[in-house]
């Protein structure tokens, strides 16, 4: 494809592949090198990937900036070193006797600005190094707490130990911290044991393609189905 190939593209991203799987993928489909993406989805999660193509890469600071919306299941009475499902368990306690109405005052106390400290099993670099990387060496360092915002945390369905949600959030909030958190207030701990990203700003989920229709699709179609980059950002922003 030309290297002048420009725009939007948004995708589901399945389950197991890193968002980097994902660009790698995309860059032999549309047969160019200049790919990104706005904003990690860690490889337990599905959903919303925004990818950008060609002279589109230069919006992703702006387009990382945008509220996010999740759904996903937080299992609670395990806590794990991820805090989410791909982690190692540290340790399993009792759920105590929850009704919907205690689950949703508990979650409400969540709503607003607030700190949060960045899990270890993290991408966010410290000192020029990835916590992740950190912690499979089995290092623990301080992390500086952000200031992030949820706007939105509402319980869907309760089955115990499991329980399912939808969280609106800011750029840079951890949902498998939130879950970890959530446990934490309640007394038994919890992990995240499935996240699907919904929406990204106004780019939904069910405008998104999949890897495989991706696959299939000829070049004349994707180029017709990329979105112009000028009609979401600032002009300043290009």
């Amino acid at each position: 494809m030309s290297d002048d190939l420009e725009g939007i593209l948004l995708l589901d991203k399945p389950q197991g592949y890193t968002s980097h799987d994902v660009v790698s993928c995309c860059r032999k489909i549309f047969q160019m090198k200049k790919v990104g993406h706005a904003g990690t989805l860690d490889p337990m999660a599905t959903g919303l990937l925004v990818i950008l193509i060609g002279k589109a890469t230069k919006a992703s600071q702006y387009l990382m900036s945008l509220d996010k919306q999740y759904t996903g299941t937080i299992y609670l009475g395990k806590e794990t070193d991820s805090q989410d499902a791909d982690g190692a368990l540290l340790r399993e306690l009792p759920v105590p006797d929850l009704s919907e109405e205690e689950l949703k005052s508990s979650m409400s106390k969540f709503i607003g600005d607030q700190y949060q400290t960045p899990p270890m099993f993290s991408a966010k670099k410290v000192q020029g190094k990835k916590l992740y990387e950190l912690a499979r060496a089995g290092k623990t360092i301080e992390r500086e707490p952000r200031v992030i915002r949820i706007s939105r945390f509402d319980l869907i369905n309760y089955t115990s130990p499991k329980l399912d949600f939808i969280v609106d959030s800011s750029k840079g909030a951890y949902v498998r911290t939130i879950a970890h958190d959530l446990g934490a207030k309640l007394g038994c701990g919890a992990h995240l044991s499935a996240l699907r990203r919904t929406r990204v700003g106004t780019f939904l989920i069910d405008q998104s393609y999949t890897l495989e229709n991706l696959g299939r699709s000829n070049k004349s179609n994707l180029k017709a189905n990329l979105l112009q980059t000028k009609a979401y950002i600032p002009s300043h922003a290009l």
